[in-house]
């Protein structure tokens, strides 16, 4: 069975840099192809300080053919939201898979990712969070809400370094809309500020500082007790080996389809 060929966009940064040590430490794939808006023309390898790998940083403008000539099988995206809006279409276009960790997205440019996988069948991983952690996570949450229903308030705090661009973050939304679903009728509310008695909703708080990976923490909250359920990242490297992951798994599976990491995993 021939390696699967994995492409990167935004490859020099920090997680593609990231990507590239554990696609290299892992076993039946192949880095095909790197895209970034710097470096262009340098070997990915000699940028991300592994060595030369005959592969050189194309930009992204040349998406589409770079990934047709190096055969590319699926691409890595944990870019921007604008970015990652012009560039997955183009590379479904192409017939690539996508692993897109991306957020920020609005529901237009889900929407239009998704038709372009369905159009030109092939298929997607895409999720706001790759860690396995994060896969239990949001099981117990989905559990606990379903057991505790509409006599429990629900309040979500997450916390992110200060370079982070979107807020509330992915993961953060991702586990209102879980517990939303679950118990049904919850508006969700950004902060609070000046008179703002609660109501059937779920509160998202967003702390910016530093260098934390990520935290987030949902709180059910009764009235004479309350049961907090918590993820911490130490590492960005929880990101990395469930975006490998998804790439070796996403091939093989039904095209025409955008699956979650909880498909993933399960």
């Amino acid at each position: 069975m021939s390696d699967t060929r994995v492409a990167l966009v935004g490859a020099c940064g920090r997680m593609g840099s990231l990507i590239i040590h554990r696609l290299l430490a892992t076993d039946g794939v192949k880095i095909s192809a790197a895209f970034d808006l710097v470096n262009i023309g340098k070997d990915i390898g000699e940028v991300v300080g592994v060595g030369k790998l005959d592969v050189p940083v194309s930009d992204s403008k040349d998406l589409a053919s770079v990934l047709k000539e190096s055969r590319t099988d699926v691409l890595i995206d944990f870019t921007i939201a604008p970015a990652t809006a012009a560039n997955a279409p183009v590379a479904a276009a192409a017939g690539v898979n996508l692993i897109i960790g991306t957020t920020g997205l609005t529901a237009e440019q889900k929407t239009n990712i998704t038709q372009a996988v369905v159009k030109n069948n092939v298929a997607a991983v895409i999720s706001s969070n790759y860690s396995i952690g994060v896969g239990v996570f949001f099981k117990l949450i989905r559990e606990a809400a379903r057991y505790l229903g509409d006599g429990y308030d629900v309040e979500i705090v997450e916390a992110h370094h200060n370079q982070k661009k979107d807020a509330p973050s992915g993961t953060a939304m991702t586990a209102a809309e879980i517990i939303g679903k679950e118990m049904g009728g919850k508006e969700f509310v950004f902060g609070r500020e000046g008179v703002c008695p609660r109501g059937k909703e779920i509160g998202i708080h967003a702390i910016r500082g530093g260098d934390i990976v990520g935290d987030h923490t949902v709180m059910f909250i009764g009235n004479s007790e309350r049961i907090e359920v918590r993820h911490q990242a130490h590492s960005r490297e929880i990101f990395v080996g469930g975006a490998v992951m998804a790439a070796m798994w996403v091939v093989s599976q039904k095209k025409g389809v955008v699956y979650e990491m909880s498909d993933v995993l399960s």
